[in-house]
């Protein structure tokens, strides 16, 4: 029976993923944008004007990915930056006009169905939930790694 669960474990990550995958072509072909695109922009849009060590902070991506990130959103006049006045070497994102009206539209990347099952859950079980799934990540090792790798094709995660 011990044997068992860690294939148990393995075979419901597998489905997650493929879920996952399959709902991020969706977003991705509704809204022309990457997950990390996403999430970059959601990150703006929660925490304003702010810094590319504090995006990658948020987004769980390496600072050298928001970079990229940021370069690709701003030829699609999504994001706007400037420089700090008071340190050069600090720069700062917003989201421009477009850039709040694309994000309204942007569909959540888990299915409805998701976000709709998860507010019914009361707010222990939830918790439980959420620290299962983080335990199983760091179990996993994968508390320091980018996320971008895996999320190359296409809201917020609650699919709100």
């Amino acid at each position: 029976m011990q044997t068992e669960n860690p294939a148990r474990v393995f075979k419901a990550i597998r489905r997650i993923v493929r879920a996952i995958d399959l709902r991020s072509r969706e977003v991705a072909k509704v809204s022309g944008l990457t997950i990390p695109q996403i999430v970059v922009l959601q990150a703006i849009r929660d925490l304003g004007k702010v810094t590319t060590k504090a995006l990658s902070d948020h987004a769980d991506l390496s600072s050298a990915t928001v970079v990229t990130i940021l370069d690709k959103l701003e030829e699609k006049e999504l994001v706007g930056r400037y420089r700090s006045d008071t340190d050069r070497r600090i720069v700062h994102a917003f989201l421009t006009d477009r850039g709040v009206e694309v994000m309204a539209k942007v569909p959540g990347l888990l299915h409805e169905d998701f976000g709709r099952k998860f507010d019914q859950m009361s707010d222990e079980q939830r918790l439980v939930l959420v620290s299962s799934i983080e335990a199983i990540a760091e179990m996993l090792n994968a508390q320091d790694l980018d996320a971008a790798p895996i999320l190359t094709t296409a809201g917020d995660l609650s699919g709100k």
